[in-house]
This record gives C-alpha cells, sequence and structure tokens, in this order.
C-alpha cells in the first residue's frame, strides 16, 4: 500500500508540492487576519512579503539547497530593509531540515553555517545581541539541523533495506529457476535412459524376428508386435523429454542402458528406506509407461526421504497407491515431528516432484496432516499402455 502511495506522489510532485506548502502556509496568514480589523493598511505588505517567504518551499522537496538559497536571499533582503521579522521567517528552519535531510553532508554544513550567520544578524538588527541568546537560537537552529541528518540517515537505512529486499527477492526467484532447470536436465537425463532402454529392445526384438522368420513365424510375429508396442512407448517419452529439456547439455561421460526403477522396485525402496514404512497397493498396476512409472518411485523416494529427515526417530510411514480408473494416486504420510519441515530443496524436493507429475498432465500437493506428521499426495491421469 505504501509503495502504490510512493508511487502515486512521484507522478504528482507539483500537487504534493503545493499539499506540503499548504499547511504552514495558513500557519503564516493566520496573523494577518486580525489585521484586516484593526490595521487594514498593513494587510497588503504582510501578505506580500509572506508569499514571497513561502515561495521557494514550493520545490524544497525536489531542490531543497535551491528552496534553502530563495528563503535565505529574502529573509537577508527583508534585514537590510529593516522590515520587522515576520511568523513566516520560520521556513528559514523548514528550508534548512530541507537541506540536511535530502542533500549531500556538504550542503547540508553550509545551510547550517548560513542560518547560524542568520542568526547573529537578526540580533544584531532587532535585538541587543548577547551570548544567551545567541546559544539559545543556535542551540534551536542546530537541533533543526541535526533531525534533518537523522532524517537523512534514516531514509538512506530504509532504502538500503528496501534493496536488500529486491536483492534477496531477485535471487530466491533466480535459485527456484536454477533448481527447476537442474531438476529438468536430471529428469530429462533419466527419460532418456528410458528412450535408449526402448530402443535396445527393439533392436534385440529385430534381430530374433530376422533369425526367426523362416523357421518360427509366429515367434517372428510376436516379435515385431513387440517391436511396435516398445516403439509407440519410446516415442511417447520422447516428446516428453523434448519438452522437459530446454538446452542441449554437453556430451560426457558414459551411457547406461539399464533400465530405471519403476513400480516393481517399489517395495525393496519402501523396505530400505531407513524409516518404518509400509506399501499398501490398490487395483492392479497393469502395464504403465515406464516414465510414468519412474516418477511414481522418485516421489515415494523424495517422500520418504522427507520422513527421514524430519519425522524424528520414532516416524513410521506408509505408501498407498490407487491404481483403480484412469487415475492413479500416489499417498505417502508419516506420523512424525516433521509436519512444518519444507521438503528437501536444491532440485529434489516439491519442485522435483512437480516437475515430474506436470510432465504427466497430474499434479502434487504436500503439507502438514490435520491429525500430526506429514502428506505428500500425487495425482496422475495415465492411461495404460495397450497390450500387444
Amino acid at each position: 500500500m505504501f509503495g502504490k502511495v510512493r508511487a502515486w506522489s512521484a507522478r504528482r510532485g507539483r500537487l504534493m508540492d503545493a499539499l506540503r506548502v499548504a499547511p504552514v502556509a495558513v500557519l503564516c496568514l493566520l496573523p494577518a487576519v486580525p489585521q484586516v480589523f484593526y490595521e487594514p493598511g498593513g494587510v497588503t505588505g504582510y501578505v506580500f512579503l509572506t508569499l514571497v517567504l513561502l515561495a521557494p518551499l514550493f520545490v524544497w522537496w525536489r531542490r531543497p539547497v535551491a528552496a534553502f538559497a530563495g528563503v535565505a536571499l529574502v529573509s537577508f533582503g527583508q534585514w537590510a530593509a529593516s522590515v520587522d521579522v515576520l511568523p513566516a521567517n520560520f521556513v528559514v528552519l523548514v528550508a534548512l531540515w530541507a537541506v540536511a535531510a535530502r542533500s549531500s553532508f556538504r550542503w547540508a554544513l553550509a545551510a547550517l553555517l548560513v542560518a547560524e550567520l542568520g542568526v547573529f544578524l537578526a540580533l544584531v538588527r532587532w535585538d541587543t545581541p548577547t551570548l544567551g541568546m545567541f546559544t539559545t537560537g543556535s542551540i534551536l537552529v542546530v537541533t533543526v539541523w541535526l533531525a534533518g541528518l537523522y532524517a537523512s540517515t534514516r531514509r538512506r537505512y530504509l532504502e538500503s533495506l528496501e534493496e536488500r529486499a529486491r536483492r534477496a527477492e531477485l535471487e530466491r526467484d533466480q535459485r527456484a529457476k536454477m533448481a527447476a532447470a537442474a531438476e529438468r536436465a536430471r529428469i530429462a537425463r533419466e527419460l532418456h535412459d528410458v528412450v535408449a532402454h526402448h530402443v535396445s529392445v527393439m533392436v534385440v526384438q529385430a534381430d530374433g524376428a530376422g533369425y526367426a522368420i523362416a523357421s518360427d513365424p509366429e515367434q517372428a510375429r510376436l516379435a515385431v508386435r513387440t517391436i511396435s508396442r516398445t516403439g509407440r512407448e519410446a516415442l511417447a517419452e520422447m516428446r516428453r523429454l523434448v519438452g522437459v529439456l530446454r538446452e542441449d547439455e554437453g556430451a560426457g561421460g558414459g551411457t547406461d542402458y539399464t533400465p530405471q526403477p519403476g513400480l516393481a522396485q517399489l517395495e525393496d525402496l519402501v523396505r530400505g528406506a531407513g524409516v518404518p514404512a509400509t506399501l499398501r497397493v490398490t487395483g492392479t498396476p497393469g502395464e504403465l509407461p515406464e516414465g510414468v512409472q519412474l516418477a511414481v518411485y522418485r516421489i515415494v523416494q523424495e517422500a520418504l526421504t522427507n520422513a527421514l529427515k524430519h519425522g524424528g526417530p520414532d516416524a513410521r510411514a506408509l505408501v498407498e497407491l490407487d491404481c483403480r480408473g484412469s487415475e492413479l494416486v500416489v499417498r505417502v504420510t508419516d506420523d512424525g515431528r516433521g509436519a512444518a519441515a519444507p521438503l528437501a530443496s536444491g532440485g529434489h524436493g516439491l519442485v522435483g516432484m512437480r516437475e515430474r507429475v506436470g510432465m504427466y498432465g497430474g499434479e502434487v500437493s504436500a503439507g502438514p496432516r490435520p491429525g500430526g506428521g506429514f502428506e505428500v499426495l500425487a495425482r496422475l491421469p495415465v492411461p495404460r499402455v495397450r497390450a500387444a
């Protein structure tokens, strides 16, 4: 809200200058009201000189040095012409505060010296100068000057806090983007392995069909069907791979054509999770694409790792797979004490889960359970692979 107010004020600079001067003008012109009835002849000069003293204040917020110089020159002319002091002369202190608050220390010190000279000249012209009177006037001037310096220091401090907050927000967004990019690259590499495995299966089946086509046509026909099915799966995974991989990665390292883990390895994962866990499967998984199986495996792995890190020594976990219907539901819950602990960051937590599930049009949520503990829930609308 305050940011919007500052932006509105910046767009209407002249209006804001007038609003800042208005209360000062009212205070300075109020003493002229009785003169209208008791001394009408002096009202014109009083109002004119008051307005001349107030005029520089219309730029004091944007150009404080110029405003102070204008007020000081008018006051000096008033002193040279032996005109009595007016209530509007206190705008010298307002302009002094503005210079100290919004200009450099060099200009603030120069304005202080000019104001001290004005105190001395005023005492010489309109009163008998004494050390006590000069000290009293100087204390007032220095107090206003120090108040301006404090306002300047606080303004710079707040500006530095705003800049630090802006940088922290920018760095946070950059870290989130880097984590998402790293996770996308990791998922792409894993999908590459899945596709490579499919291609390897197709090559083996094609070789087998070539050898059996003469002696065992039925076996060759089955091999060709397997090649067709595996090819469709590989194309589907390749489309997702192209959608995930945003940048070309440099070559390096060997290629492992070993299949990635899937639903068949979930039981081993739950058994060796390091936290007492139970696997409960509802329905029949059937033949799911290997990319989906890999996503489910990684989601369960991340959730169990989170339970191990934050659940405490007595935590227990439950992994539930609901394979009924056209939607695959994965739910991992624990009863540990880490309900408020975030998932692991750095590309292996909730960011990674969302990336994996998002590729298949699903959704994932993670958070504390009402009765205690933590819950990770993922839904993947995955169609079954047609049997050959």
